[in-house]
């Protein structure tokens, strides 16, 4: 937290020795990765033990970072500790896990909905040597200073399964054929490193046989269960984010006078928004740890309905209490003075990727709708 402010006013260029000592120390104390396997190289928590972990780290927006633990690093880590072959882990898990590289997920494409990603034109080709990787991607978070990519591709797109026509492929971002082109300006901030969000195009990069990640044709497949436990990780950091928020909201009411020997804090509206955002985070919190503990109890696929009901809910508790925030805050609050005008921008995108809200919601009443009979396709 103390390199919070210059991190709000200079982007993280500024505060790069810091972090770089404070992600040492805390590899030194054994805080590393803590969402990773101890034989790999982390702290080895389930799922719902660094669920907890992930909202305490959330209360800053460079705690994750300081950890080894932000996205899109961590759910790489754990697909590529599921999929990776030796050869793989060797050279993108291990140096990723030790915090040596950085990397980015490459699946969104400008002309295809996001939230489909069953659905691009970006295409892997066979070729007698390898792969040769084709398409255009961007909003793709961390690719400026990422080391290597993990790309969606068409690979069969003939196969009757539309599930089935998309591959996983391993890009170091020194290929030739592998272009950064710019980074994207967000609610007019472009960003940096790893909170900046780039546009790639790959052209005619040429791939070897062993970039290709677990099977062909199971790009699908390995992007649903990387987004899972991602969504918890996401969703408990959304409300660390509402934690401190409402600390914040809290001591700015107890010592904020708005007339002579009156606080904040006495005004009825500013005690009933302040109810509000406690009862939806209470019961938010719950429904996220209930979500996880089924998750490890009984796999993904047995819950894919609640798994998109937090997703979009925690999304909308997260908007509406830092909107809150900021309104009891006044001008400071949309100030970079604070914190809550860094979320108010970079987190209005919750609702967005992985997955809009439209799309989760449409998943959860499917859900709800087939159980009295009425099947509707997806």
């Amino acid at each position: 937290m103390p390199l919070e402010s210059a991190f709000l006013q200079d982007g993280s260029e500024v505060i790069a020795a810091g972090l770089l000592a404070l992600r040492a120390a805390n590899r030194r104390a054994g805080l590393w990765a803590p969402h990773i396997a101890t034989q790999a190289g982390g702290m080895g928590l389930s799922l719902t033990q660094f669920a907890y972990v992930s909202e305490l780290l959330g209360r800053s927006p460079i705690g994750h970072h300081c950890f080894n633990c932000q996205a899109p690093d961590a759910s790489n880590m754990e697909i590529l500790h599921r999929y990776a072959t030796a050869a793989q882990r060797r050279q993108f898990l291990e140096p990723l896990i030790a915090g040596q590289v950085r990397s980015c997920y490459a699946m969104t494409e400008p002309n295809y909905a996001g939230s489909n990603p069953a659905w691009m034109n970006t295409t892997a080709t066979q070729s007698s040597d390898g792969w040769i990787l084709k398409g255009r991607k961007w909003f793709i978070t961390s690719a400026d200073d990422a080391d290597f990519a993990l790309v969606m591709a068409i690979t069969d797109p003939e196969a009757p399964s539309r599930h089935a026509r998309a591959s996983q492929f391993l890009v170091p971002a020194d290929m030739p054929g592998f272009h950064h082109v710019r980074r994207i300006k967000i609610m007019g901030e472009e960003g940096a490193g790893w909170f900046s969000h780039s546009e790639l195009v790959f052209d005619d990069c040429r791939l070897p046989a062993d970039a290709l990640l677990g099977s062909r044709g199971a790009g699908f497949a390995i992007a649903q269960e990387r987004l899972g436990p991602g969504r918890i990780h996401h969703c408990m950091r959304w409300l660390g984010i509402c934690a401190r928020v409402l600390d914040m909201t809290c001591r700015h009411g107890a010592a904020r006078e708005v007339a002579p020997g009156q606080k904040l804090g006495t005004r009825q509206s500013f005690q009933h928004a302040l109810a509000e955002s406690r009862a939806e985070v209470e019961a938010a919190r719950a429904l996220v740890l209930s979500v996880a503990a089924q998750i490890e109890a009984q796999g993904q696929a047995a819950v894919r309905d609640r798994i998109s009901l937090i997703k979009f809910h925690v999304a909308g508790v997260l908007q509406r209490v830092v909107d809150r925030a900021i309104q009891a805050h006044g001008a400071v609050g949309v100030s970079d003075e604070l914190a809550l005008s860094y979320w108010y921008r970079h987190e209005r995108c919750a609702r967005i990727y992985d997955g809009t809200d439209e799309v989760h919601k449409t998943v959860v009443a499917r859900a709800m709708l087939a159980k009295h009979g009425l099947n509707i396709a997806l």
